[in-house]
């Protein structure tokens, strides 16, 4: 019997794969607990229509990912910190800066956990972090730390 998944079944496919599976196993136990649907020719279609807006939005978050990487590519961006007499930071600069200063200058929002600082920024100079995206999309970032 052909089912559509409805959800992730350990040992048989994930959502909206379409699996052979023997009769009663469909019937007794994936259809009853709605993990699956029969793939009856009007399920099918409701699929494929799933599966077409599924991918249409993930092409607008590819092309919004790929703005935002050349946005972030165009220049350094400018963090100032406190500095002691020595040039040394008090303290360092945190994935919490380098959002807030990519939110001020670039215009956009992103969250302090897909920043990945390099080396550890404890001086004034010009600096790398990584951007993570998700779905292998990651851009390097320049940063110049500047005295307040």
């Amino acid at each position: 019997m052909q089912v559509i998944l409805i959800q992730d079944v350990n040992n048989l496919g994930g959502v909206n794969e379409v699996v052979s599976v023997k009769n009663g196993y469909a019937r007794n136990f994936l259809i009853p607990r709605k993990m699956a649907v029969e793939a009856s020719p009007s399920n099918m279609q409701q699929l494929n229509e799933r599966l077409k807006q599924q991918q249409k939005k993930e092409a607008a978050m590819l092309a919004e990912i790929n703005q935002v990487i050349a946005k972030l590519k165009e220049g350094a961006v400018k963090i100032g910190a406190k500095v002691g007499t020595s040039g040394k930071i008090f303290g360092s600069v945190t994935s919490v800066q380098i959002s807030r200063a990519i939110r001020d200058q670039k215009g956009y929002e992103i969250d302090r956990r897909k920043i990945h600082i390099i080396d550890e920024i404890k001086e004034l100079g010009n600096f790398k972090a990584k951007v993570d995206f998700g779905h292998g999309h990651e851009t390097e970032l320049e940063l110049e730390v500047v005295a307040e």
